[in-house]
């Protein structure tokens, strides 16, 4: 029996093991108790409630503008939903960089305000003292490493990551580094397949891969862009499931001339 199908609740220990035996995770994003609820009930392994939500929940440029208080507030609302799937939290732009007392706290209070059983901060070695800080606390923290979007005014763009040698050489440095003090995962975001896959092989702790090819040990996706509520956003390692802006705009459509026809509510729809 595939691990997956039999485990009731989805720990670090299990995605640990899922890795040993090649069962590769799915993770997807969430931000709010009704999706988070259809997902955990597919029975996805990982929820990510994401600094996403700062574009796809607030409709902002970038992933920087949204607060503590947000992220826990929807991390909060995702975590009354959940049953089974392990829920990992972003720690925002500006609430551990440069400062590891700051991410500390911040990780503690995502923890204890929210419920949630893990957090994610984006970097390598200039944010290790911040990751050791918070695993000291017995705090379960995820790495993510290549394109880091909270950095993109530091990069200027959101392409490839890692694509000459020097560059995969720190990235490859910077993910056995983040094992190495404790991280229970790591993803790796929009890198070269090549690179991913070999990344993977070389650290114990699993990996989830965001346009970083098959290699990795599991696959995450911004939920709105996988369903397609978002409609601006297509990058190549974007697969749409449903086109639910289309389907909920003709839905919508079809409700305001149903009202204006006096068509609905109808007799049977009526006290």
């Amino acid at each position: 029996m595939s691990i997956h199908k039999e485990v009731k609740k989805v720990t670090t220990h299990v995605l640990h093991n899922m890795k040993e035996k090649g069962e590769k995770i799915a993770m997807l994003t969430a931000y709010d108790y009704s999706m988070a609820r259809i997902y955990d009930d597919a029975k996805i392994d990982v929820i990510l409630v994401g600094d996403s939500a700062s574009n796809v929940m607030a409709g902002h440029e970038t992933t920087l503008p949204i607060t503590l208080d947000q992220m826990i507030y929807h991390a909060s609302s995702v975590i009354r939903a959940i049953k089974r799937a392990l829920v990992v939290v972003d720690l925002p732009f500006g609430t551990y960089q440069g400062n590891s007392r700051k991410a500390l706290e911040s990780a503690i209070r995502i923890m204890k305000e929210s419920g949630a059983h893990s957090v994610k901060l984006e970097g390598g070695e200039e944010i290790k003292e911040s990751i050791v800080r918070i695993l000291s606390a017995g705090i379960p923290v995820m790495g993510h490493l290549g394109l880091t979007p909270q950095s993109i005014y530091k990069f200027g763009t959101y392409q490839v990551r890692a694509k000459e040698e020097a560059e995969a050489q720190k990235l490859i440095t910077e993910a056995k580094m983040l094992q190495d003090i404790g991280c229970f995962g790591l993803v790796l975001e929009k890198i070269p397949a090549s690179l991913a896959t070999e990344v993977s092989k070389q650290l114990h702790i699993p990996t989830i891969g965001i346009g970083a090819g098959s290699g990795t040990d599991g696959q995450v996706l911004v939920s709105h862009d996988l369903l397609g509520i978002t409609k601006d956003f297509s990058p190549r390692f974007l697969r749409r499931y449903l086109s639910l802006y289309d389907d909920v705009k003709i839905a919508v459509e079809q409700y305001i001339q149903d009202v204006r026809d006096v068509d609905f509510p109808n007799e049977k729809e009526q006290y």
